[in-house]
């Protein structure tokens, strides 16, 4: 893969909100409610409307739509949706005479709601230029409705200083059965080295997520993978939850914190971590900022939740986006021509690469930056190597925020003494009860 190194730093946030932004288009008149109109005769030429899903970019996507239009004439003009409201925003906009052109379609459940608009994205010019086919969106029909434009990557931070401390390397970690032997070496010496193997699994909700979203999207993915969900299933049957087991015992095992105590809360292993307490920490691509304030890119890694899937030395990190575009197919030939135009541009051009990494992170493009983000730089040498994408099968989850809850309490049962059924019937009974709930 091409790249090119900068050294902006990345600053990205795990949770999307939205919030009213400004259009600013030659060719076009502003708006005072922060939109722009495109004048007739620009519109017979092709133009691009973008409605944007990330409001954190609005003013980078602001000026490099201005720049585009500067460079080649083309009107483009971004709106980004008011916070919480993009889904409305969109079906708002999609019943007017100049719809956007480009949209967000999230996940499978916006293909069902959106893949009517979404024009076939197979064999374009932006879609040729992808480095994988891990973040694309398909209808039941095989039609490419949308492709990911960025991602964000979780798995187990590893400290390569601490580590080689201990005596190992990154290069003695393949799978659980090394990640384990390694981790209980450890955390049984870990008087002596001055460190554990993990940090503390507090699961409090400032930490419980991940967990009970993250973690258990291991076996999710295994069982969505060997069943080929297309979409929510009424029911799991939980066939790979001694996977879960299998890394989540590790977790508390090898770690200086009594499991007994996590239910608690009050534990701050990002500190734990900066501190150089213990050598793995699962996070992600998120906590950059953070930790390279404390060690350099050298002793950083990130490495796969391993847990003991069949074939698992073959995974890579855990990777997902809800950032896909979509182009409208009611747009006209013109329209659809300048904003596939203007994707290709984006995921191409030095300015438009740069902008990309820099507000939206690691991007699955031939021609993408180097991401400062040494995290972010794993993630994309696994995808390199050939390594298969563990993708984020709990964005299926029904009614997410009480199933989680749910998977919590037996999670607390089970880490002071009780038994493992309890956390087999919250996750697949509680699956089954919270998709009832969410489709009366």
């Amino acid at each position: 893969m091409k790249r090119k190194l900068i050294g902006a730093l990345l600053c990205v946030s795990m949770v999307a909100a939205t919030l009213v932004g400004c259009g600013n288009t030659a060719g076009s008149t502003e708006s005072s409610d922060g939109g722009s109109t495109v004048t007739e005769s620009s519109a017979k030429g092709g133009s691009v409307y973008w409605l944007n899903f990330k409001p954190e970019a609005d003013e980078a996507l602001q000026q490099i739509a201005s720049d585009y239009t500067a460079e080649t004439g083309v009107p483009v003009k971004v709106v980004t949706a008011a916070s919480g409201n993009y889904e409305s925003t969109l079906t708002a906009e999609m019943d007017k005479s100049k719809a956007p052109t480009l949209f967000v379609v999230g996940d499978q459940a916006a293909v069902k709601t959106w893949g009517k608009y979404c024009l076939d994205l197979k064999g374009t010019d932006v879609y040729n230029e992808l480095t994988t086919d891990d973040f694309t969106l398909y209808d039941a029909d095989g039609k490419v409705c949308a492709i990911g434009y960025c991602y964000e990557s979780f798995g187990i931070i590893t400290n390569i200083k601490l580590l080689g401390e201990a005596g190992y390397s990154l290069d003695d970690i393949k799978d659980f059965a090394s990640l384990k032997m390694v981790a209980d070496d450890i955390h049984a010496r870990a008087d002596e080295l001055g460190f554990d193997a993990f940090t503390s699994s507090g699961m409090d909700d400032s930490s419980s997520w991940r967990f009970s979203g993250h973690l258990a999207n291991m076996p999710l993915y295994y069982e969505a993978k060997a069943d080929n969900w297309t979409e929510c299933p009424a029911e799991i049957k939980g066939t790979y939850l001694d996977l879960f087991k299998n890394i989540w015992d590790l977790y508390i095992t090898d770690a200086a914190v009594d499991p007994a105590t996590l239910a608690t809360g009050g534990y701050d292993a990002e500190a734990e971590f900066k501190n150089g307490e213990a050598v793995f920490f699962q996070n992600g691509t998120w906590e950059y900022g953070a930790l390279s304030e404390v060690w350099t890119d050298e002793d950083l890694a990130m490495i796969p939740i391993y847990c003991g899937a069949d074939g698992e030395e073959n995974a890579g990190l855990c990777s997902g986006t809800e950032n896909c575009w979509a182009v409208n197919k009611n747009a006209s030939e013109a329209d659809q021509k300048a904003t596939l135009d203007f994707m290709y541009w984006l995921v191409t051009s030095e300015k438009g690469t740069q902008m990309m990494m820099e507000q939206f992170g690691e991007i699955p493009y031939k021609n993408a930056v180097e991401n400062s983000n040494v995290f972010f730089r794993y993630a994309s040498k696994y995808i390199d190597e050939g390594k298969y994408t563990v993708e984020w099968t709990f964005n299926y989850t029904p009614n997410i925020s009480d199933w989680r809850a749910g998977l919590v309490a037996a999670m607390n049962q089970y880490d002071a003494g009780g038994s493992w059924d309890n956390v087999v019937t919250a996750f697949t009974a509680g699956w089954a009860t919270q998709y009832k709930a969410a489709n009366q």
